[in-house]
């Protein structure tokens, strides 16, 4: 029953500061004439201007259906700012100068769909303590289990890069906070964006403390990683197993890619602490794939009994992607109500069920 499951939701409004225009002029000496021009032929002339897709609007989505339609057993904390010593855990220190270098400013910082205005900064460094906090409230019993609604998102950002709207990588300096402060010895993160997690593969690549598990749409879509054959090397050969999907797959495909791919995967690996890079783009309404909202109700349920059986219920998500904010609204919901003790329905080929209502409806027509 919904409520019987006690979920802590970390939001704080200091994150809605981050709000880049896509019109901000480039950082000189990063782009070419070329990609300036071909860049600039989205704005010049055009009826209708291309906006920035990451922008505060997806978070007030989600809580403003989370306050019109409460979920029983939720609560909700704000975050602190992540420190320089958190994010130095993941990041290099010239990067961090770097990116510190840029508070107050409006501008992209490269070609690869990143950009900042006067509040990114101070909005990213409280993203990134929210994944903190949630990691920290579920690790030490002051939560069943926790959801960090960040932005900027994180996983496409690397130690030394900011990519695909991300700044930093918050489950990635989570993670790195559950292992060095929190004593977690093996922890499990799954990214279950229709992006690849680029950024958090990069980080954690040679590590043999963290197991990665991505399912995403597969090359060429963005960022073009993710193949199966990139397992990790050195102590983390064989840490990171990546599942890409082509672009039709559904709830069917993405419930036997858990149930049978993660699953002994877990029961290998026996995490402490399991994170989740949540995006919501995998949902049909964001035309990138044909995931439905049972089918995000299903891998949460997967991932909950994982939590419940190998780690003490230690479940901490992290919001990511999602920009159709109907299905990222309400896909946040119905995890949150699966988090709460709700069930998950099975999923199903999407008609079957008006399929067999017409049949039977039609079936006494033509004998």
């Amino acid at each position: 029953m919904i409520g019987e499951r006690d979920v802590l939701v970390i939001h704080d409004e200091r994150m809605l500061a981050h709000q880049p225009d896509a019109q901000a002029p480039f950082q000189p000496g990063k782009l070419d004439s070329r990609i300036q021009a071909m860049l600039g032929g989205l704005f010049d002339g055009a009826a209708t201007k291309w906006s920035y897709p990451e922008h505060p609007g997806r978070l007030l989505a989600i809580t403003d259906l989370l306050t019109l339609e409460p979920v029983p057993g939720v609560r909700y904390k704000t975050a602190s700012a992540a420190t320089q010593e958190q994010l130095g855990r993941v990041h290099a220190t010239s990067y961090l100068e770097n990116i510190y270098a840029l508070r107050g400013k409006q501008t992209w910082l490269d070609v690869d769909t990143t950009a900042v205005s006067p509040g990114s900064i101070d909005a990213a460094e409280v993203a990134a303590g929210a994944a903190i906090a949630a990691v920290d409230a579920v690790v030490t019993g002051r939560a069943g289990s926790a959801f960090a609604l960040c932005r900027p998102p994180g996983h496409h950002a690397g130690s030394v890069r900011a990519r695909g709207f991300c700044l930093f990588n918050n489950v990635a300096v989570a993670a790195a906070h559950a292992h060095t402060v929190l004593g977690c010895e093996r922890v499990l993160i799954i990214d279950w964006d229709v992006h690849h997690g680029n950024g958090t593969q990069d980080i954690f690549w040679t590590s043999p403390n963290v197991l990665f598990f991505d399912t995403h749409r597969a090359a060429p879509f963005y960022p073009g990683t993710g193949n199966k054959e990139e397992t990790g090397e050195g102590l983390g050969e064989g840490m990171t197993v990546n599942v890409p999907l082509p672009a039709g797959s559904g709830d069917l495909a993405l419930v036997q890619a858990y149930r049978e791919i993660l699953v002994p995967a877990v029961e290998w690996f026996q995490p402490d602490v399991i994170l989740v890079s949540a995006g919501f783009d995998m949902h049909r309404l964001d035309l990138c794939m044909n995931l439905s909202f049972n089918g995000f109700g299903m891998l949460t349920r997967i991932v909950q009994e994982l939590a419940d059986k190998h780690c003490g219920g230690r479940l901490a998500m992290v919001l990511e992607g999602g920009y159709q904010l109907e299905s990222l609204s309400r896909g946040v919901r119905t995890v949150l109500e699966v988090l709460a003790g709700g069930s998950a329905q099975e999923s199903e080929e999407p008609g079957m069920h008006d399929v067999q209502e017409l049949i039977a409806f039609h079936k006494e027509a033509f004998k």
